[in-house]
């Protein structure tokens, strides 16, 4: 388990760099997985990881498990490698910006 000033700080970053809401990560992820044919029921919508910081985005830092803390750490390690879009041609900067989105970061959002 963490300590109490190393999860007070993975809170920080995790929350400055998930910067979509819980209800635009959960529609996000629902228009992300619909197709011509048919969409997902929204609490099966999107890949295990976009489920998982959802799911955190809606809990108290008290109940954090071990696992959430560990998509924390992965989620701020993902966004920090991979934030800069600007040197990246038009169409890699879209499937870019979407792959981060189903991880709740808009590059384009303030």
């Amino acid at each position: 388990m963490t300590d109490a000033l190393e999860l007070d700080a993975l809170w920080e970053d995790f929350h400055r760099v998930v910067n979509m809401t819980s209800q635009e990560l959960a529609a996000w992820l629902r228009v992300s997985d619909a197709d011509e044919t048919a969409e997902p029921l929204p609490d099966q919508a999107g890949n295990p990881t976009g489920q998982h910081v959802l799911a955190i985005l809606q809990k108290r830092r008290t109940d954090l498990t071990d696992d959430d803390i560990q998509v924390m750490y992965d989620v701020v390690d993902t966004v920090t490698e991979r934030a800069d879009l600007e040197n990246e041609p038009e169409p890699q900067q879209t499937r870019h910006r979407h792959e981060l989105m189903t991880i709740g970061h808009d590059p384009l959002k303030p």
